[in-house]
């Protein structure tokens, strides 16, 4: 795609300040996902924000079912931006399935971050023996069929689940961008996702990682948590908040970035 991906996955850069900061939205959001954060962080640092290839306000066109079948694709799209914008050192916060982008993408290129700060990740949401990922196999199918079968009653019955919290507004903003997905797209990027397996990789991260994660997140047991401070190859810290739901930049907004100031590097 040549550097028609900086304006094919909509990528600006706002603020100033000498350090870099990247934000990474999860499946089901786009970079509006980040609005009310902002503010913290455009002062000091120059925030670079782009949106996944399969997100509802990039053109569909652009996703190509044979090559984003692992994450792999995702991880070359963000090393793509940060070179193409001359990037040689930035902060990372990645949101659930852009966490685990950020994870690969580190221990590809090591020295291109300070910092991963990891909001809701997990490596592996189905479980296994010794591990709760918080999915069994046959939960996960039937969510697939009715995503399937009726993609806008599985997004209204979806969006509250994974906000948890009773925060209209980020139900409707969740609703909103999951119906701007293409429901094809959608089902294909939440397949791919639950099928990967990340934990094998953990140790051969080597940069320092804040995981922040919310006490009751319908897509991640509070467990994950641990599992990753114990696995991750470089410094890592966990930082809950006692809130619920997988997105806590919709639903706490001001709590999430006083947790996202404090876990910048110094």
């Amino acid at each position: 795609m040549g550097h028609s991906l900086l304006e094919a996955l909509n990528v600006r850069v706002v603020g100033s300040g000498e350090k870099v900061l990247i934000l990474a939205h999860g499946v089901g959001t786009d970079q509006s996902a980040w609005q009310r954060i902002l503010p913290y962080f455009i002062r000091d640092h120059r925030v670079v924000l782009y949106d996944l290839v399969c997100a509802g306000s990039v053109n569909p066109d652009y996703f190509d079912f044979h090559r984003y079948t692992t994450l792999d694709a995702f991880v070359d799209d963000l090393l793509y931006i940060i070179d193409a914008l001359g990037i040689d050192r930035c902060t990372y916060i990645g949101h659930s399935v852009s966490a685990t982008i950020g994870i690969l993408a580190s221990i590809r290129r090591p020295e291109l971050f300070n910092k991963l700060i990891l909001i809701g990740a997990s490596p592996r949401f189905l479980n296994d023996s010794n591990y709760h990922g918080g999915f069994e196999d046959g939960e996960i199918d039937k969510v697939f069929t009715a995503m399937e079968a009726n993609y806008a009653a599985w997004v209204n019955g979806f969006a509250p689940l994974a906000v948890g919290a009773d925060v209209p507004e980020a139900v409707r903003e969740f609703s909103r961008t999951l119906f701007n997905m293409r429901p094809d797209i959608t089902l294909f990027v939440s397949r791919m996702v639950f099928n990967s397996d990340m934990r094998g990789v953990l140790g051969l991260v080597k940069v320092p990682c804040s995981i922040i994660q919310t006490a009751k997140d319908h897509s991640v047991p509070a467990s994950v948590a641990g599992y990753m401070k114990e696995h991750l190859g470089g410094k890592c810290t966990v930082h809950m908040l006692g809130i619920e739901g997988h997105l806590p930049h919709l639903s706490a907004p001001n709590l999430l970035a006083q947790e996202l100031r404090r876990a910048l590097p110094r």
